[in-house]
Order: C-alpha cells, then structure tokens, then sequence
C-alpha cells in the first residue's frame, strides 16, 4: 500500500517508498548493464548540497534529479583499487515535477538510468542519442 500525500500541492511519498522505486529502477535496468554495476553506492537526498550545485555551475532556477560521483569504468584502465562510486538521486526536485506516483516513477526510472550511464562513462550526447534510438 502506498501512502503518498500532497503537501503544497506537491506530490510526496515516504523514503522508504522512494527506495524501493529506486530499487525496482535499477532492477529493470538491461540485464548488461547490471551484470557490471560493481562498487556503487545509491543513495537517497533530499535536495543537492550548495558544494553539487556549485561544482555543477547550477544556476538558481536549475535544478538536479541525481548525480553521479566517482570514476566511470569506461576510464579505469583495469584499476580496482577505488573507492565505491556514489550515485545520489534526489527527491524533492523529482516530487516537484511528478504530478502522481506513475510519473515518479517514470522520472526516477530516467534518472537511475542517466546517472548508470554516466558510470559507464557515457555523456550526455550519448545518453540522448541512445535515448532518441529506443524511442524509436
């Protein structure tokens, strides 16, 4: 049972529920892309820190859904030795948009996936052109 409210005409639900769409998100992710996703941390935020939106040039009227941290794989030339790479989603801004639970979960599905390619090393011209390609 979901227990979502409006607050401010804001649609929010418990971070627990967050999770486990994190969870489900990152479990119907390609099964390749899963079968290589060593060492990384999920984590849940409420809002990025002044220090992200400062390193990511964001201006005042931009806003984040996740974040990735850490060295992609695609730059690691065999390296192991690395401390787990991090992968922040956060909730307000992606509750902000989402108007009911089925759009959370499509947004929250979209970011897992951005920031699991950005760990696989790919840009944002590449996430977009794959994007484009399974929309078809």
């Amino acid at each position: 049972m979901w227990g979502f409210c409006y607050i401010n005409n804001m649609f929010t639900i418990s971070q627990n529920e967050f999770q486990d769409i994190i969870n489900v998100s990152i479990q119907s992710l390609p099964k390749a892309y899963i079968d290589r996703l060593e060492n990384v941390a999920f984590i849940v935020e409420d809002y990025p820190t002044p220090a992200q939106r400062k390193q990511l040039e964001l201006r005042n009227d931009q806003t984040l859904f996740g974040l990735y941290e850490g060295v992609p794989l695609s730059r690691r030339q065999g390296t192991t030795k690395l401390l787990p790479d991090k992968i922040t989603i956060f909730k307000d801004p992606i509750e902000f948009v989402s108007n009911n639970l089925a759009e959370l979960r499509t947004q929250v599905a979209k970011t897992v996936w951005h920031e699991v390619a950005h760990y696989y090393g790919l840009n944002h011209d590449q996430i977009n052109a794959l994007n484009s390609k399974a929309k078809g």
